[in-house]
């Protein structure tokens, strides 16, 4: 009987874990890290590197790149545990504040990259419209991509505001999470 649920528990588990995995693809983010996220989620409490290899068959070195990753998109952190003597991982507990920190450290990735991109084919198009002898067709085009710049770079300004309401919590006024997850 035991054995039977504990087979049916670790099956369960396994799936927990495959399914974090998977959804990590949605942040476009390895399902290495969605592995890891998992059984350190379903572990709840920190884990070293050792033992995370040893839960994912995976080296040390790959298990540290992978940690290392977490620790950049902020999804999991370093814990301090007095008396030990490496350092162990933990993750949040929270699936809303994970979701936050996945969608806040991608976008604002791609939000500042974009940015960047914009502003130098803005002022590459600024330096074209001043050449002179330009045709009208082709001052117009100039003008045309001078306006799309400027559109997407109010896109990427709307973006920011849209990261800074999720990381203030502000969306939760506005889509509240269910009552047993409040803390």
């Amino acid at each position: 009987m035991n054995e039977r649920a504990l087979n049916k528990i670790k099956h369960t588990e396994d799936q927990f874990i495959e399914r974090t995995a998977e959804n990590m693809a949605a942040f476009g983010v390895s399902g290495t890290v969605g592995r890891v996220l998992g059984i350190i989620y379903l572990n709840k409490e920190p884990l070293t590197l050792d033992e995370l290899s040893h839960a994912t068959g995976m080296s040390k070195t790959r298990m540290s790149q992978v940690v290392r990753e977490m620790l950049d998109l902020n999804i999991a952190e370093k814990v301090f545990e007095k008396g030990a003597r490496r350092d162990k991982y933990n993750v949040e507990q929270d699936h809303y504040q994970t979701f936050i920190s996945l969608f806040s450290a991608n976008w604002s990735k791609i939000v500042s990259r974009n940015k960047i991109t914009e502003k130098k084919i803005r002022r590459e198009l600024l330096e074209a419209l001043e050449e002179e002898g330009l045709t009208e067709e082709i001052e117009a085009r100039l003008n045309l991509l001078l306006t799309e710049t400027k559109r997407w770079l109010e896109y990427y300004h709307w973006m920011d505001s849209l990261i800074e309401f999720f990381e203030s919590e502000e969306i939760f006024k506005h889509v509240p999470k269910p009552q047993s997850d409040k803390d």
